[in-house]
């Protein structure tokens, strides 16, 4: 890395920072609210707060409580944290300067790409259906949402070639979360439609669409997602990675783990091919922890390894090591 390079990188990682610091809310003390009643209204609101439980992460993340409206209030967005929405400088250990597919050669040329590149996700869902609730077959309610997630890999130090896009990311979704009630163990269960593109035509093109059922597990630090899932078959005219389950896999797990002091968090996600010859799959290590100049980012490290970091990198082993900022997530 050059040391032009080095010099872009903390100067972008500074400006994030400043700019989320800026951004960051703060709710005013209510000493300060002049009106009597509002006053006690306001303390008495923050002692129901010390006195509720905190609602653990996957009944945050999914409402499982059904207090999202209650908590948020009528004038809030209906829009949701998904997945982390996060901006890193990451380097991998390889580029892939010839993408192909079974269906797409690679171009003659070797593509014009840098090992160090800029690496941005953005991840939100809402409610398109509000709470039903019963009790039937251990299943207490359920809901459903809409998500969408993008991400994008920014050649912004490659200025030789005018900094381009390298590959963007497009994942819409529609998730039945199913919950089961309970306070530990078995905690939901997740039916999902997943779309995957890269919007791109010709030989860059890469898509598909799958079908999963999600199971989630929790304990009071640790939360487990296990995800398998059916691609839905196309024809092969049409398919522009006929081979992304050998590489991409069948499957996935998260592991989470986030203290109780909710000072920092570590993620843990594996996906595997479940093939034992040629075995392949992907790791991806992420850790978080609060920066002290804003509330509303995290100092965020990024670790993968394996096929699938991208769409376009699917059938391509690579190594990458990222550092930036994450911002809330549930």
């Amino acid at each position: 890395m050059t040391a032009q390079a080095m010099r872009y990188i903390l100067l972008a990682l500074g400006l994030l920072v400043m700019s989320v610091s800026v951004a960051a809310e703060s709710a005013p003390p209510c000493a300060s609210i002049a009106d009597a009643a509002a006053r006690l209204q306001c303390y008495d609101a923050q002692d129901v707060a010390r006195a509720a439980p905190a609602r653990s992460y996957l009944t945050r993340s999914w409402d499982l409580d059904n207090r999202d409206d209650e908590l948020l209030g009528d004038g809030q967005s209906p829009l949701r944290p998904y997945r982390t929405s996060y901006l890193i400088v990451r380097r991998s250990d390889n580029t892939n300067a010839f993408p192909a597919s079974p269906t797409h050669a690679a171009d003659a040329l070797p593509l014009d790409i840098e090992n160090t590149e800029m690496k941005f996700q953005i991840s939100q869902k809402a409610k398109v259906l509000n709470a039903l609730k019963f009790n039937t077959l251990g299943i207490a309610g359920m809901r459903l949402w809409a998500a969408y997630t993008q991400q994008s890999n920014w050649q912004a130090f490659n200025t030789g070639n005018s900094s381009p896009f390298r590959e963007t990311n497009y994942a819409p979704e529609l998730i039945l979360t199913l919950s089961t009630g309970n306070q530990a163990g078995l905690k939901l269960i997740n039916v999902g439609w997943l779309h995957n593109s890269n919007g791109r035509d010709l030989g860059g093109s890469r898509s598909w669409n799958r079908t999963y059922v999600q199971g989630g597990w929790e304990s009071d630090t640790f939360a487990l997602l296990a995800r398998g899932w059916w691609r839905i078959p196309e024809s092969l005219s049409n398919d522009d990675n006929p081979d992304i389950e050998d590489y991409y896999g069948r499957a996935d797990i998260m592991l989470r783990w986030e203290p109780l002091d909710q000072r920092q968090v570590v993620n843990l996600t594996l996906s595997n091919n479940l093939r034992a010859d040629p075995n392949r799959g992907f790791l991806q290590l992420d850790w978080a922890t609060p920066v002290t100049l804003s509330k509303s980012a995290k100092l965020h490290l990024q670790l993968t390894s394996g096929y699938g970091e991208s769409l376009i990198d699917y059938n391509f082993r690579q190594t990458t090591l990222g550092l930036g900022v994450s911002f809330r997530d549930w």
